[in-house]
């Protein structure tokens, strides 16, 4: 059976078709826009919240958008174990919401900043990464204004702890420097994943890579794994 994925879509939101069709197109799964007056996900397998501007970045990015209908059911989806995927500014509205730690801030130079990154896999044991290995170096793109990841001490040494942490940007050798940070997130974060391991946020966006068309496909990778993970939970 196919995965059935669920993209959630907010006013503002500019990366819901990409996520859409690496999902139906790529990857032939079932797909479905979900609008975010919506106040039901409906039969879905996987959640993603996709990057943009949700409601034009107004108050603070992902914070309008938390109080959305339909992000009551995400809360519920999550808390009952369903797969979040939280992209860009979906990442934003997933730490707004509480269902991930920490909170994404302006970036360090106070710029917004479209490129390549490098990414070393830090943690590829959860239902996001398990077709990389850890520490493989990624190329993802990233696009954001408000990315620098950053949490209290208390919450780092939890995250850290717990093994948390999935992705750090590095250079393309692995090393984690601040040369090779972007935004200035803490500890070199790009993306974690919540405490039972069900919620993933990630800065930058594997959507965008997932054919060589593109310019690279290391972002199929996220993919495959939730696909490899569903189909394991099925059997």
């Amino acid at each position: 059976m196919p995965v059935r994925f669920g993209v959630v879509v907010f006013p503002g939101s500019n990366c819901d078709h990409d996520a859409h069709h690496a999902a139906a197109h790529v990857f032939d799964q079932e797909a479905r826009f979900i609008w975010h007056e919506e106040e039901e996900l409906g039969d879905v397998d996987v959640v993603i919240v996709p990057g943009g501007f949700s409601y034009g970045d107004y108050l603070r990015s992902g914070a309008i958008a938390r109080f959305s209908p339909i992000m009551q059911d995400v809360v519920r989806f999550a808390e009952e174990g369903g797969l979040v995927f939280g992209i860009c500014n979906g990442f934003q509205i997933l730490c707004e919401a509480g269902l991930l730690p920490g909170t994404l801030m302006r970036n360090e130079s106070l710029r917004f900043i479209c490129t390549d990154t490098t990414l070393r896999v830090e943690n590829a044991e959860t239902p996001f990464t398990n077709a990389l290995t850890e520490g493989k170096v990624v190329t993802i793109p990233l696009s954001h204004g408000e990315g620098r990841y950053y949490a209290d001490d208390k919450v780092l040494n939890r995250i850290e702890r717990n093994d948390q942490v999935l992705f750090r940007y590095s250079t393309p050798e692995g090393a984690v420097t601040d040369d090779a940070n972007p935004n200035g997130s803490v500890h070199g974060i790009a993306g974690i994943v919540n405490e039972a391991g069900n919620v993933c946020g990630l800065m930058p966006h594997p959507e965008r890579c997932v054919e060589p068309l593109l310019g690279g496909d290391d972002g199929r990778l996220v993919f495959e794994s939730l696909l490899s993970h569903v189909s394991a939970v099925a059997a």
